[in-house]
């Protein structure tokens, strides 16, 4: 009888073990939930991280609090900041591709490099902002979230035309290594069009 009793308070035990240790503590659950929450509730990923959207697509994401002034005036105004990351993504972009083909073509001035970059990518958001399109909206009880793009291939297009029209119009030493067939296949690797 001690004997088992021994085995069953040893089985207990082992038991409170295994069961307290199955058990995380609360907090370390809740710090692998990765999942996008806006205003304390599940929401799209794409409000989170905007550039998860699509891999076609340049996007901006925009947000406006909920206004008295109507659900239209709530969503312009979240088009606009939409609208805006959109037009600084664009330009992040196109800039950083664009000193690079140009120093590849080999123009090592950085004042041409940077004026043409420059030129090229203001230009550029400027243009396909107009070609940009609402892609997502969400809405929380407080929250309005505007998800806007362009594609990648009309983004490509126009920097491959602002950059030859650059080129040629404003920089003659520029113009002269762009010519070169290897400048013009480095052109079409660093902003491909389908």
């Amino acid at each position: 009888m001690i004997k088992n009793m021994k085995i069953l308070a040893t089985a207990a035990i082992v038991a409170v073990i295994v069961v307290g240790c199955s058990k995380t503590p609360h907090a370390v659950q809740d710090a692998g939930d990765f999942r996008c929450m806006q205003d304390g509730i599940l929401a799209p990923k794409w409000t989170c991280n905007p550039q998860s959207y699509e891999a076609g697509s340049i996007v901006g994401l925009g947000s406006a609090p909920v206004s008295k002034a109507g659900a239209n005036f709530t969503r312009n105004n979240a088009i606009a900041e939409a609208r805006n990351d959109l037009a600084f993504q664009i330009e992040t972009e196109v800039k950083a591709k664009v000193e690079h083909f140009v120093r590849g073509t080999g123009v090592s001035s950085k004042e041409v490099v940077e004026s043409v970059a420059t030129q090229v990518s203001k230009q550029l958001a400027h243009v396909t902002l107009n070609g940009s399109k609402q892609l997502e909206f969400w809405q929380t009880r407080t929250t309005v979230f505007v998800l806007v793009g362009v594609s990648k291939d009309v983004v490509n297009a126009e920097a491959k035309k602002e950059i030859v029209n650059s080129a040629h119009n404003n920089q003659d030493a520029l113009w002269q290594q762009f010519q070169s067939k290897q400048a013009l296949d480095g052109l079409d690797k660093e902003f491909p069009t389908k």
